[in-house]
């Protein structure tokens, strides 16, 4: 196949040695697969802003580090330099979560390098190699709809304890791979004890999960899973480990402000750390 110009300088340098096929197209970037050395992977190119139907909406932006003053005050009066540090920070977001999560124990792809503006990545694959069918492509046995909603419930629970909201999880950012359930496409999540619409948005993914598979499984639909762990998150209860029921009191214990504030503060200086290696490099 013709080589897309951008993927040229991953091929330049040593990155990827062959393009294979176009996987997909979405609203946000395209997809290949590619092969590095004996391994088949495959390579995010980010669409440009104005090729892009998803939007930077504020609701996801909000409190997003940048590098230095320079460029915040660049991207709040939209110059050209102010753009291209938005669609920097914009793809950033995706790497920055991709690693932190991974590294939770999330089942996210894994990523490998992310030069020139393409992130590479693990081909998520079904069982016999092909590329993983996405969620809504899919059909269920109420059986498999439950399942595969737990499965999926323990992972929003695992990234909210990592700190990090999906915010746009549904059917369409889910693929089903030979030993289950993988969360893709990040470039909008956000940092939960950062951003006010984080309660918000969690509550909505999770009401997609229970929406979706409640074709399947109706008594999914009634659950509040969103409320109940939000609640536990904010009060300093919530673990990878913290039983779950599906139902949610609003409860009239005070907030454990303390807890809450070390959460933010450990996030602050997790991004202070990381912005600081960025410049050393």
């Amino acid at each position: 196949m013709k080589i897309p110009k951008r993927l040229q300088p991953l091929l330049e340098d040593g990155l990827i040695d062959e393009v294979n096929r176009q996987l997909m197209s979405g609203k946000e970037a395209m997809v290949f697969v590619v092969r590095c050395g004996d391994e088949v992977r495959c390579a995010k190119v980010y669409k440009e802003a104005n090729k892009r139907s998803f939007r930077q909406s504020v609701d996801y932006t909000e409190n997003r580090k940048v590098k230095n003053s320079r460029q915040a005050r660049a991207m709040a009066k939209g110059t050209r330099y102010g753009r291209e540090a938005q669609e920097e920070a914009w793809q950033n977001a995706e790497v920055d979560a991709l690693y932190r999560l991974a590294r939770a124990g999330v089942r996210v792809p894994t990523p490998y390098n992310f030069h020139a503006g393409v992130l590479l990545m693990e081909l998520v694959t079904d069982a016999e190699g092909n590329a993983a069918p996405r969620l809504n492509d899919v059909e269920f046995t109420p059986e498999q709809a439950r399942a595969h909603f737990q499965a999926l419930i323990k992972q929003v629970v695992l990234m909210l304890c990592a700190g990090v909201i999906h915010g746009d999880l549904s059917e369409f950012n889910i693929l089903i791979s030979h030993d289950g359930p993988v969360i893709i496409d990040l470039p909008q999540a956000v940092d939960a004890a950062g951003n006010n619409h984080a309660k918000a948005m969690l509550e909505r993914d999770v009401a997609n999960l229970a929406d979706y598979f409640g074709r399947y499984a109706p008594e999914l639909l009634t659950t509040q899973y969103g409320k109940e762990i939000w609640a536990l998150y904010e009060h300093g209860e919530l673990t990878p480990e913290t039983p779950l029921t599906g139902r949610f009191r609003q409860s009239n214990k005070p907030v454990d402000l303390n807890s809450v504030m070390r959460e933010i503060e450990d996030a602050r200086f997790e991004e202070e750390a990381r912005l600081m290696r960025m410049r050393e490099e």
